[in-house]
């Protein structure tokens, strides 16, 4: 599959504001573009490897943009950490999510902008847990559920960026394809 330029350009220009967006100082945590990005590319990109790339760069370029910061004393998070891949992996997990919502079904974006981040929720967290991470809460059932809860407030602002991202994405999308959509149907 040929991709056109203005394709290879918008979804270049995408993975580089949502990856800036993600490294800016004072963003609430968790408020960030890339879930939704990756259940849109799963939903509207027909060629998976790109549908799968789209979240990934963005997240890789954000990583790096934070492990720059944190090398030169300007930042306090590292971009690269152990356990780096596990969350690569989830966000491949939610481009299959985005497999199943179909784009121009508003109730199907928003039950995918309330599935995607629930699933990385329940996930990472219970790896958090379980690998003693975070506040090395103990591995006991309360233990996890106290770990569950440290997260609580990264949760809500997730699914808040999740579906205000999900609508931008895949509202501008929708407003973008109308007139193609209009001259198919005539």
């Amino acid at each position: 599959m040929k991709l056109s330029r203005n394709i290879v350009f918008s979804f270049g220009l995408l993975i580089l504001i949502a990856a800036l967006y993600r490294v800016m100082p004072g963003r609430p945590w968790g408020f960030a573009p890339q879930i939704a990005m990756a259940l849109f590319a799963g939903s509207v990109v027909k060629d998976r490897k790109y549908s799968f790339a789209l979240p990934l760069f963005s997240m890789f370029i954000s990583d790096l943009l934070y492990h720059l910061l944190y090398l030169s004393g300007a930042g306090i998070i590292p971009g690269f950490y152990s356990g780096q891949l596990t969350n690569y992996i989830l966000f491949t997990l939610l481009t299959v999510v985005g497999f199943f919502i179909k784009e121009r079904k508003p109730l199907s974006i928003l039950a995918g902008a309330l599935i995607g981040p629930t699933i990385y929720f329940l996930t990472s967290n219970f790896l958090v847990w379980i690998s003693g991470g975070g506040y090395a809460r103990p591995k006991t059932w309360e233990g996890m559920i106290m770990c569950f809860n440290d997260a609580l407030p990264f949760y809500k602002t997730s699914i808040a960026a999740t579906l205000f991202f999900s609508a931008v994405l895949f509202g501008s999308y929708f407003l973008l394809t109308k007139p193609v959509r209009e001259n198919q149907a005539v």
